[in-house]
C-alpha cells in the first residue's frame, strides 16, 4: 500500500472518531452561544470587535475541519456525493465571501446558520431530517386534500358568517386565516366560536366539524406518513451501517494481505 493512501485512510479514521466529532460539536456549540450574545446590544456594541475576532477564528477552525474531512475522502470527490458535506462546505464558504465590512448583516445570518451544522454533524439528527425530506414526495396528497378541506369550509364559513363575524368570516382570504387559527387550536373557542355561537346556536356544528376533519384525521395523517418514513430511514441506515462494517472487513483483510506480500518481496530468499 502507498504511503499516501495509508496516511489518508488513518486522516480517515481521525475525523470519523467519536472524539473528533465531540469537539467539532462543542465549536459548533460555542458559535451558537456567541450568536445568541450578539443580540444583546448592551454586549454587542462594546465589544464588536472581540465578537469579530472569535467569529474569525471559528470560521478557519470549521475551514480546517472540512478540508481536513475533504482530503480524508478516498478519492477527494466522493466528499461532494453527500448533501450534508456540501451544505457545510457551502455555509464555509460563504462565511469567507462575505466577510468583508460590507456584509455585515449577511455574515450574521450566516453565523446563525453556521448553528445548522449540528444537524450534520450528529448521525441521529441527519437520520430524521432525512426523514422528513423523503416525506415531502408524500405528503403533497395529504396537502391537497388539506387544501380541500380549507377552500370547502371557507366558502361555507364565509357565506354563513360573514354578517355575523367580518373581521373573521368576511372574505375568503379572511376565513381561511381563522380556519388556520382554528386548525392550530390556538384560543379559537373564546375568541372565534362563542361570539358566533351567542348569535347562531347552531354553528358549534360547523367549527366542531372542521376541527374533527382538520385537526385530528388530517394532522394524524401527517404524523402517520413522518413516522413511516423514520422507521424506514432506520432500516435503511443500519443496513448502510451493515454494509460499511463489511466494506472495513475487506479493507483490512486487503491490507493485512498486501502487508504479508511486502514481507514476503523483502524476503531476500
Amino acid at each position: 500500500m502507498s504511503s499516501d493512501k495509508h496516511w489518508r485512510l488513518k486522516l480517515q479514521d481521525f475525523v470519523e472518531h467519536r472524539f473528533f466529532t465531540i469537539v467539532v460539536m462543542l465549536f459548533i456549540f460555542v458559535n451558537a452561544v456567541i450568536v445568541g450574545l450578539e443580540t444583546y446590544p448592551e454586549l454587542y456594541i462594546p465589544y464588536q470587535e472581540w465578537f469579530y475576532i472569535a467569529d474569525r477564528v471559528l470560521l478557519w477552525i470549521f475551514t480546517v475541519e472540512i478540508v481536513l474531512r475533504l482530503i480524508a475522502s478516498v478519492p477527494f470527490y466522493t466528499f461532494f456525493k453527500s448533501g450534508w458535506n456540501w451544505f457545510d462546505f457551502l455555509i464555509i464558504l460563504a462565511g469567507h465571501l462575505f466577510a468583508g465590512a460590507h456584509f455585515v448583516t449577511v455574515l450574521r445570518v450566516l453565523r446563525v446558520l453556521r448553528v445548522l451544522r449540528a444537524i450534520s454533524v450528529i448521525p441521529s439528527l441527519r437520520r430524521l431530517v432525512d426523514a422528513l425530506m423523503r416525506t415531502i414526495p408524500s405528503l403533497f396528497n395529504i396537502m391537497f386534500l388539506m387544501g380541500l378541506v380549507f377552500y370547502i369550509f371557507a366558502v361555507i364559513g364565509t357565506m354563513l358568517f360573514a354578517t355575523i363575524s367580518p373581521e373573521y368570516f368576511g372574505s375568503l382570504g379572511l376565513s381561511v386565516l381563522t380556519l388556520f387559527q382554528i386548525v392550530t387550536l390556538d384560543s379559537w373557542t373564546e375568541a372565534v366560536m362563542r361570539p358566533i355561537l351567542e348569535i347562531e346556536p347552531w354553528s358549534w356544528i360547523y367549527f366542531i366539524s372542521f376541527v374533527l376533519v382538520g385537526t385530528f384525521i388530517i394532522f394524524n395523517l401527517f404524523i402517520g406518513v413522518i413516522v413511516n418514513n423514520v422507521e424506514k430511514a432506520n432500516e435503511e441506515d443500519t443496513a448502510k451501517d451493515e454494509e460499511t462494517d463489511y466494506q472495513k472487513l475487506q479493507k483490512e483483510l486487503q491490507e493485512v494481505k498486501e502487508m504479508l506480500r511486502d514481507i514476503k518481496n523483502s524476503d531476500p530468499k
